[in-house]
């Protein structure tokens, strides 16, 4: 199970704490570190780990690669992302289609990637003093 805590102290600030104890600061703000980056740096994070597996698996000769996100918020209610981009930069390393379809396919098996795309029911309960 995955547990995440998430703390407010009056302000636009939110403290992230994993049970692990890793800690993430994530601002309210409209650049940089806010709850929709945070979004796609973990889609994106997870795509990676599942890229890594599958050139370590396959023993593809691929030292670097980066990913980059790009989504634009849909205005009208419910605000949301439309459509979130994916790019993924080999660095130049060539893969033959084969390789590619294989790739792409098990990259689909990223959890963050499969809960955007399969709507999760979200429970919110309120807990009152």
């Amino acid at each position: 199970m995955y547990h995440v805590d998430i703390t407010n102290s009056g302000d636009h600030t939110f403290k992230a704490k994993t049970q692990s104890g890793d800690e993430l600061t994530i601002s309210a703000k409209t650049e940089g570190i806010n709850p929709l980056t945070t979004l796609l740096a973990g889609l994106g994070s997870c795509i990676g780990v599942y890229l890594r597996r599958f050139i370590e698996g396959t023993k593809l000769p691929i030292r670097d690669f980066s990913i980059t996100l790009d989504a634009e918020l849909v205005k009208e209610s419910p605000m949301r992302f439309k459509e979130i981009n994916v790019s993924v930069d080999l660095k130049g390393a060539r893969l033959d289609e084969g390789k590619k379809r294989a790739m792409l396919e098990f990259i689909h098996n990223c959890p963050a990637y499969n809960t955007l795309k399969h709507n999760p029911v979200i429970n919110i309960n309120l807990k009152e003093a």
